[in-house]
């Protein structure tokens, strides 16, 4: 199981918000190549960076700074307003490994089979960012009124092998993952999952990488503010999920 670093990013900076709340964010770092590289530097070898202000408006605004982050040669998935199949390209050859899909998936359900057409599907996954079970768009803005489960199950049937799930309750609050959240979708679908929200210390790997015995599907998990607040001790989660 991949441990997954978590760079977001917001007017070009490194921050984190609380359950995905623009009024309640920390910021972390003015130069996101900066903890690109102490990552890298404690082992990591994926980094997944989300573009909070694309999530929002829809407009790639934090290129420059994830051309800054692609520089220190670490594997990047990205998200956040990636809404064209153009876009998906460009990224691609700007050299993301993997381009993670949100709101358009769900507000336009044949635009995974566009991205499939120009793009091999191990470069895409589909975010899932559920709140209450319900999917939450628009940087969390928004809920729709379909299940994270339901529209799990379409993103299998359209080809996409990967899902990221953020349980967005438990996003930035150190309280633990939503096992149960992450358990239903890995029980009744066969997509690798990668987990997002919550994960606050090494015994939240624990029972993260005991899960993976029984869905080896589970593939990854990401971590952010207890990274940066030190909660999580890279050095010791690489080597309990090696």
């Amino acid at each position: 199981m991949i441990l997954f670093p978590a760079i977001d990013l917001k007017g070009g900076r490194v921050v984190r918000l609380a359950q995905g709340r623009a009024d309640k964010e920390t910021v972390y770092s003015n130069d996101p190549a900066e903890p690109a590289k102490r990552f890298r530097d404690g082992g990591a070898s994926w980094l997944h960076v989300v573009d909070l202000d694309g999530a929002f408006t829809g407009e790639q605004a934090n290129a420059r700074a994830v051309q800054s982050i692609l520089r220190e040669g670490l594997k990047v998935e990205l998200g956040g307003g990636i809404r064209t199949v153009e876009a998906v390209r460009r990224w691609i050859d700007c050299g993301v490994q993997r381009v993670i899909i949100g709101t358009q998936a769900v507000i336009d359900p044949d635009f995974l089979r566009k991205c499939l057409e120009s793009v091999p599907a191990e470069r895409l996954a589909v975010g899932i960012d559920a709140r209450d079970g319900k999917v939450a768009v628009r940087g969390w803005i928004e809920t729709v009124d379909k299940s994270a489960l339901d529209f799990a199950k379409e993103v299998e049937a359209a080809g996409i092998p990967t899902l990221i799930h953020t349980d967005i309750s438990t996003d930035g609050m150190m309280t633990g993952p939503n096992l149960q959240a992450q358990e239903a979708v890995l029980r009744n679908t066969g997509l690798n999952l990668i987990a997002s929200g919550g994960v606050s210390s090494l015994e939240d790997l624990r029972a993260l990488r005991d899960l993976a015995v029984q869905y080896p599907q589970l593939i990854g998990v990401i971590s952010g503010k207890a990274v940066y607040d030190g909660k999580l001790p890279l050095e010791e989660a690489f080597q309990l999920l090696a």
